[in-house]
């Protein structure tokens, strides 16, 4: 079957279709041993022979999808240079390498997924998809009704506006305030540096639901796969069958 080279190497889990773009104009990836740097490259997925950096990528078969409730003190990444405690070390031994959606800080916690499912991470992570994402947030202080509306309809971070945010305070006092907050960008840190811009450092931050999915019972540092249903709800939201 014609298939585009990104969405192959997606759906292989090697990375999300924008990562295998950048991978294939930076000439490290071969189809039939020649280099490809054709954006929208269209490949025979049963005949075609795909190589990353060497390394020979057959079509993805098992597809695996799991959430592991994160604690802070851990890097979303499956290796570090520096030794520091990554999500691996929290991840069972699988048949096959399953990878982030999204971003969680080291020092925040909760709801992260991982799958080898490339072409649903893409979807998830893209902003044009709207995949709403929940967190409780304590902040310094206690923000005024006026400053969360302007978090609400959007402030500039690096001279662009943030998406539409839904804001809710939960309760709190003049010293500190928690907040239930849903965004669906994935810009880098971007709760904490909106909090900031209004002059409320955060001081926790938790995600608490992805896309339709809660922890549930999942206790800290834990992992369990996802449901058939969670799926289908996760594929349902960004219109993948």
């Amino acid at each position: 079957m014609q298939i585009r080279l990104n969405k192959f190497l997606a759906q292989a889990g090697v990375a999300s279709r924008r990562e295998v773009d950048k991978m294939i104009a930076e000439g490290r990836i071969k189809v039939n041993g020649q280099v490809v740097q054709v954006l929208g490259y269209k490949i025979d997925d049963e005949k075609d022979k795909v190589d990353v950096e060497g390394r020979r990528v057959e079509k993805e078969e098992e597809l695996i999808y799991l959430m592991i409730n994160k604690p802070p003190g851990y890097l979303v990444t499956l290796k570090d240079n520096f030794q520091r405690p990554t999500i691996q070390q929290l991840l069972p031994s699988l048949r096959k390498r399953v990878f982030p959606v999204g971003r969680l800080d080291y020092d925040s916690s909760g709801l992260l997924l991982l799958t080898n499912d490339g072409e649903l991470t893409f979807r998830l992570t893209h902003p044009r998809f709207k995949v709403p994402k929940v967190y409780l947030v304590k902040v310094k202080g206690e923000p005024v009704p006026s400053e969360l509306t302007r978090l609400e309809k959007g402030i500039y971070l690096d001279d662009k506006k943030t998406a539409p945010a839904k804001i809710a305070q939960i309760g709190g006092d003049p010293k500190k305030s928690l907040l239930k907050v849903e965004i669906y960008e994935g810009r880098k840190r971007e709760v904490k540096r909106m909090f900031q811009a209004i002059g409320h450092k955060v001081i926790q931050l938790q995600r608490i639901n992805f896309g339709g999915l809660g922890l549930g019972s999942l206790k800290m540092g834990k992992w369990r796969f996802l449901t058939p249903k969670e799926i289908e709800t996760l594929k349902k939201q960004v219109a993948l069958k």
